[in-house]
Formats: structure tokens, sequence, C-alpha cells
């Protein structure tokens, strides 16, 4: 575990007078990641259906083209799914990251941010994680996000067979993750990316 680390007060230590960014944010995350695979068939697109039921005059009987009507049985679907549903919901750059530094600061708040010096895994097993784990005093319990400089293959595998943690690099962060993990493991490497992405500085202008 890292010792005297200073987070930065404008993403861990935000004062977080309503939700309702938050909840945009958390909203448009789910909408975007909404896939639209589901289609029903209209009348035009159901087997048979091509003979008139009855003459159109004389029975008595209401006036109907074909079987395949979307009010009869076995008919078509009217306004139905079409599988070309867009269910995506905007939400600009800046607020985007305005509600990732508010969630880790609710996160932050509930003291459920970690930060350890570093996450190596030479070998990519899965004992290196739970090395790590133990290491740091974290349980292997709930769901756990760990936010790391570098996603590369060792790590991938060293974490994939973990399924209740999930590896992203600082970039990647929404408010879905964050807001559902139990324990947030962040590197130390891992905070001047945050803070150059969230606060939209990069890492020449913090050198000078």
């Amino acid at each position: 575990m890292a010792e005297t680390v200073k987070l930065n007060k404008e993403i861990f230590k935000l004062d977080v007078e309503n939700h309702e960014l938050l909840k945009l944010a958390y909203d448009s995350y789910l909408a975007n990641s909404r896939s639209s695979h589901a289609k029903t068939l209209k009348r035009g697109e159901v087997s048979g259906g091509g003979k008139k039921p009855w003459k159109q005059k004389g029975t008595g009987r209401a006036r109907f083209g074909s079987t395949r009507n979307p009010i009869w049985r076995h008919g078509g679907v009217a306004f139905g799914r079409t599988g070309e549903e867009n269910f995506t919901k905007k939400l600009a750059k800046s607020s985007k990251k305005l509600a990732v530094r508010q969630a880790l600061s609710l996160q932050n708040k509930d003291k459920k941010i970690t930060i350890i010096d570093t996450f190596s895994c030479p070998k990519g097993k899965t004992k290196e994680t739970l090395e790590m784990f133990a290491k740091n005093k974290i349980k292997n319990e709930g769901c756990i996000l760990l936010v790391v400089s570098e996603k590369d293959e060792l790590v991938i595998r060293a974490t994939s067979n973990l399924n209740n943690l999930k590896v992203v690099r600082p970039t990647y962060l929404n408010v879905f993750d964050i807001l559902s993990a139990d324990q947030i493991i962040i590197t130390e490497k891992s905070l001047p990316m945050m803070e150059a992405w969230l606060l939209d500085k990069t890492e020449e202008g913090k050198e000078k």
C-alpha cells in the first residue's frame, strides 16, 4: 500500500451537492451499452396471406385483404422493433469527466479507494494478483475495480480468472464501474494519468 499519497482535491474530494449529473452519466453508459438485435415481422414479411380470405362484398363480414393483417392471429406486428433502434444518449465530454470526478469523490468519502505502489505480474499468473491483494490487505470480496497505468497481456492474464475483478486504464474510467465497485484499487503511477485526463492537463504542463 502506498504511503502518504496526496490525492488531488479536484478529483477525490469534491463536494457533491446532488446526484443529478451522476444519474445522467450512469443512464448514458447503460443506454450506450444497449444493443438493438430484436426484430419483429411486419405484415409484408410474414409468410402466407397472399390470398384474400373472402370476397370484398356480400358476406356481411368486415373486409380483409390478407390473413397476415396485424389484428389477426399469426399476422404481422404493427409498430414493432425493427432492429435499427438507436438507444444512445449523448453527454458532453466535460460533463462525463465531472461525473467521474464526483463518483470518485463519493467512493473516496466512503473509504472504498486504496492506492497501491504498483501492480506487477511478470509471469501473468492469477497468484500474483492474489498476492497483491494480501500484501495491501485487500479482501477478494465483492466487485473490485483495478486502475492500472498499462493494461498489457500479462495484466490481462493475471486478472482474467477473477470474475469479480475489472481492470481498466485511467482514461477508460466511467461512472457505472466506479459506483458499482465495492473496492477501487489505483496504482500510484495511474494518478498523474488520471489527473491529466480528468483535468485536461498534459504531462508537459504539469512538469512546468
